[in-house]
């Protein structure tokens, strides 16, 4: 299987036999409050939005909403949002976490604390699906935002997290593309040598279900002519799932060309914690936000626990 247009993903939704509960950390936000007003409205969750009550209440009302609809928790004492809102998931009362007024650093600090137990002991990434007019399907890339420098071993966990995710979603073995400037492992740029490494890994069986392939270069990656063209052997060339980046840098510069393509569609969400985090751009479309809490709660639900 493998998913074609973002709408495959809000459809998920719209099939799941129980509807996922989000926990909103600082939901007195406008653009929060809208993202999540219209998930409610479009049936996809059930919302439980932390932070100020009184600043809460009345951006509902001021849309027209009934505060007493929604169940809307106070930040405790002497915590932050992020922190009262990870201890609901603890308790077993949502299953995911979105970002509202806070920091992503405050957000994900009481995600990895240890007594909290939302770690699996992998590196936190950022995983993003882009629905490209130039590609017959959902292109993955990753980590876009999250880990500046990755090793070897982050990188492994930065491609677990994205296989989990596909998984998820029903692919059986998805493809990883491990992107560098060339297509040969160069003791002279180190990228190329983990890159190789990384291949060789998933070869051995350390990354589960799917196939890595690497170095290889983004044009080789994404259109199977260019690689007939330059004569590279590779079955997957045009049909990868999951491009993964050498740094921060490059992801982000990649991530930023791709959104602003004409007729480029995204979400996006942040894993290799126990459960998702959404975690949108200032930038966001409303469109995008919605997708967006589709897409970490069809994962929540669907997840191996």
């Amino acid at each position: 299987m493998e998913l074609h247009s973002l709408d495959e993903i809000m459809e998920m939704t719209a099939k799941a036999q129980k509807k996922p509960t989000m926990a909103v950390a600082g939901a007195a936000k406008a653009a929060v409050i809208d993202a999540v007003l219209e998930a409610v409205d479009h049936d996809q969750v059930t919302p439980i939005l932390v932070g100020d009550t009184e600043q809460i209440c009345e951006m509902l009302k001021e849309r027209g909403r009934e505060p007493a609809d929604f169940e809307i928790v106070e930040t405790g004492e002497g915590q932050t949002p992020a922190e009262t809102a990870v201890d609901i998931i603890k308790d077993g009362k949502a299953d995911f976490l979105m970002k509202g007024s806070v920091e992503t650093s405050d957000l994900l600090h009481p995600v990895v604390k240890r007594e909290n137990g939302l770690r699996t002991g992998r590196t936190i990434s950022h995983v993003a699906f882009y629905q490209l007019p130039f590609y017959h399907k959902l292109l993955i890339t990753t980590d876009d935002g999250i880990t500046a420098y990755p090793d070897l071993k982050k990188k492994k966990d930065i491609i677990i997290n994205a296989v989990e995710a596909l998984h998820a979603l029903g692919y059986e073995c998805p493809k990883v593309a491990v992107l560098c400037c060339k297509e040969t492992p160069d003791e002279g740029l180190p990228e190329t040598i983990e890159a190789r490494k990384l291949q060789e890994l998933c070869e051995q069986g350390e990354m589960g279900n799917c196939k890595v392939v690497g170095p290889i270069s983004y044009d080789l990656a994404l259109s199977a002519e260019r690689a007939k063209l330059k004569k590279y052997d590779c079955p997957y060339s045009g049909d990868f799932d999951v491009l993964v980046v050498p740094n921060i840098h490059a992801g982000n510069i990649l991530g930023k060309c791709l959104e602003l393509l004409p007729g480029v569609e995204m979400c996006s969400y942040v894993s290799g914690a126990r459960i998702p985090i959404v975690l949108t751009s200032r930038a966001a479309s409303a469109k995008e936000r919605l997708t967006c809490i589709a897409l970490a709660g069809v994962i929540a639900s669907r997840r191996e626990k």
